[in-house]
């Protein structure tokens, strides 16, 4: 199994980092999680094959987790794509695919793919299988706009990877990534709380109660960014490749 880190930044491209998406692959998985505004110009930067991806799985409707789709759509449909492909995500997807679709591209909702599309709505604690990836979704807290908000703990040949997405503490992060082989958590700011989003001092307060094999941090802000030479954690960089 591997993941590349395809973006790893947040919403204000801090650092010069593309939007979050991740690719996850291993012999029988291909799947993308989340897909923010640039990521498709940084799969191509990367040369990743998108027609090879089967499942997308999304966290919540910010732009910088979710409005890369319309792109990555409509390049699916011009490079003639075959290959089934699901997206799934919070409950209320398909009319939010249909909105993003329609602002950016007006019409393009109503054009019918070329290859099957499925969208499915995720509910939280809810177990749902998709091909060899079986996918746990936790509520997690980000505001009241662009939700509902989702983290997953992704199971897939024998291992677990762990995703807190963007998120305040809650105690739902605990059974989200306890003892999973990857934890990419959000660190937005190092000490500073705010509402909505993570600080590694909290994250590193509960990290004995989550005790993951490995933990990654990420959606860091210029706070976190100018500081990583004495971080304690292993911080991502865009196209970094962690293999599990």
């Amino acid at each position: 199994m591997r993941l590349q880190f395809v973006g790893c930044g947040d919403a204000l491209g801090s650092g010069g980092r593309y939007n979050t998406c991740f690719h996850l692959t291993g012999d029988r998985v291909n799947c993308l999680v989340d897909c923010g505004a640039s990521s498709l110009p940084a799969l191509k930067k990367l040369g990743i094959a998108r027609d090879d991806i089967d499942l997308i799985l999304i966290t919540h409707f910010h732009g910088d987790h979710f409005a890369g789709l319309p792109f990555l759509l409509l390049d699916a449909q011009f490079s003639r794509r075959s290959r089934p492909l699901v997206i799934a995500g919070p409950e209320g997807i398909e009319m939010r695919l249909t909105q993003v679709m329609e602002a950016l591209f007006e019409h393009s909702s109503k054009t019918r793919p070329k290859f099957d599309l499925s969208v499915v709505a995720l509910k939280p604690k809810e177990k749902r299988t998709f091909g060899a990836v079986t996918i746990t979704p936790y509520p997690v807290v980000h505001g009241e706009s662009g939700g509902p908000f989702l983290g997953y703990r992704i199971e897939a040949e024998s291992r677990v990877i762990a995703y807190s997405a963007d998120t305040e503490w809650t105690e739902t992060l605990i059974p989200l990534a306890r003892g999973a082989d990857l934890f990419v958590a959000e660190a937005y700011y190092y000490d500073k709380i705010v509402r909505n989003h993570l600080s590694l001092s909290t994250l590193q307060a509960r990290l004995p109660e989550i005790e993951p094999k490995q933990l990654i941090l990420t959606h860091m802000s210029d706070d976190m960014l100018g500081r990583l030479d004495t971080l304690a954690h292993t911080p991502a960089h865009d196209g970094m490749i962690v293999e599990l």
